[in-house]
């Protein structure tokens, strides 16, 4: 790993191992931050722990829905770099490909254990443990499944549908210390989503204005990147949640202007920053 400066700031992301989490982790350890990553699959999170560097990197095995592994994974990042600043919700699974009526339930559920529940539980922790005293950020990676129908992978879309309204709900509710932000990505190159594309990518990328699907790009300092292609960008709403408080409420909550972008969250294309 080339040396860079080192932030100061640690970022938790789950669902790491590859893909989407895994080009967010690089991305973070350009910039200088100290990162915990989370996958299910033992070897395979190894893989990726020596891959961007033991230096500097911890990796947490576990099922993003066992809340069992979501407190470990919050108390060996505290334990192992002081703090979690940011948080990357990326775990996501989407386990079946079929008509709604013939949706099964127990795997709708399965669905949006991962999809959403985890995530509030991930931020629940990351806020008792670092957040709510000193500030921080949390993206949420979402889907334009979950802005538009979807057909054949409902329980995947309606699970980021919930997913970017439980964005908006962390938004109010953590403002104006963490900015919270959902990510709305198209199809991207990943082994995840693969029976999206494969073998029919012209047809896929016929919609996108960029004419490609989400991929890497080379970081400024010779990393690998993702980017997202189709990437839905939406409102950022009042933090202190407009007509809910009085005016002085509502300036309290609010950033002064010209102060950097604390507390403006909510909306569906961020960075953490």
């Amino acid at each position: 790993m080339t040396s860079v400066e080192l932030s100061g700031k640690v970022a938790l992301v789950t669902g790491a191992s590859r893909g989407i989490g895994l080009g967010v982790a690089e991305a973070l350890l350009a910039r200088g931050d100290r990162v915990c990553i989370t996958g299910r699959n033992e070897d395979t999170l190894k893989e990726a722990v020596e891959k961007l560097g033991a230096d500097r990197v911890i990796g947490v095995a576990g099922k993003a829905h066992d809340e069992e592994h979501q407190a470990l994974a919050v108390e060996r990042t505290m334990e192992a770099f002081g703090r979690v600043d940011f948080l990357v919700n990326n775990a996501g699974t989407n386990p079946v490909f079929g008509p709604i009526a013939d949706l099964d339930l127990n795997v709708a559920r399965k669905v949006f254990e991962t999809n959403v529940i985890s995530a509030l539980g991930f931020a629940q922790r990351t806020w008792h443990a670092w957040q709510k005293d000193n500030g921080g950020a949390i993206v949420n990676i979402a889907s334009l499944a979950g802005v538009a129908p979807s057909p054949f992978i409902a329980a995947y879309g309606v699970s980021k549908a919930a997913l970017i309204n439980l964005t908006g709900q962390l938004a109010h509710e953590f403002a104006p210390l963490v900015r919270v932000n959902a990510i709305a990505p198209a199809v991207v190159k990943t082994k995840f989503a693969q029976a999206l594309y494969e073998g029919r990518e012209e047809e896929v990328v016929a919609g996108y204005p960029l004419g490609r699907l989400g991929g890497a790009v080379r970081h400024r300092r010779g990393r690998r990147v993702p980017h997202l292609g189709a990437v839905r960008l939406g409102h950022r709403p009042d933090p202190g949640g407009g007509r809910r408080h009085p005016p002085e409420r509502r300036r309290e909550l609010s950033p002064a202007r010209g102060a950097p972008a604390r507390g403006r969250s909510g909306g569906w294309g961020a960075r953490v920053r």
